[in-house]
């Protein structure tokens, strides 16, 4: 298998789980705000990761750190990077705002709750200061009066 028909493979994936993340549920409420996917920014840091890819798989062939198989390269490349090395951060820029959004949207609805958020059920909020800072201010210091 050619390192192009394994890219190809790859970013056919990631275009339609992208569609699939981006495509509006069922059941939607008609006229509820929706947010898409901002294709300026998307576009920026896609450029800036090919331009990163260009830069580091450059360097990292120069050095020797890999090398690739010539006979499953197509031939094409950008320098000593293959131009199948630039796959998968043109993935990554397809498939990662995607994510975000379904995930953002996910939370605004009352989805499943994002990973590092702990659960806040049966704690009651508190205002200002944490009760630890509070706590601090509080306590008298011996010979401090």
């Amino acid at each position: 298998m050619s390192y192009l028909l394994l890219d190809l493979v790859f970013l056919a994936t990631a275009a339609g789980l992208a569609a699939l993340l981006s495509a509006r549920r069922r059941g939607a409420r008609p006229g509820a705000r929706r947010r898409t996917l901002a294709w300026v920014p998307l576009l920026i840091a896609g450029v800036a990761l090919l331009a990163l890819t260009a830069v580091f798989d450059n360097v990292m062939i120069a050095v020797g750190l890999f090398s690739y198989a010539s006979a499953a390269l197509s031939g094409l490349a950008v320098g000593l990077a293959p131009l199948e090395d630039f796959a998968y951060p043109l993935a990554a820029a397809v498939l990662l705002p995607a994510l975000w959004v379904r995930l953002s949207r996910a939370e605004r609805t009352g989805g499943p709750e994002p990973a590092g958020r702990p659960e806040r059920a049966g704690r009651p909020e508190r205002a200002g200061r944490g009760d630890h800072a509070t706590r601090l201010a509080e306590t008298p210091v011996e010979g401090h009066r």
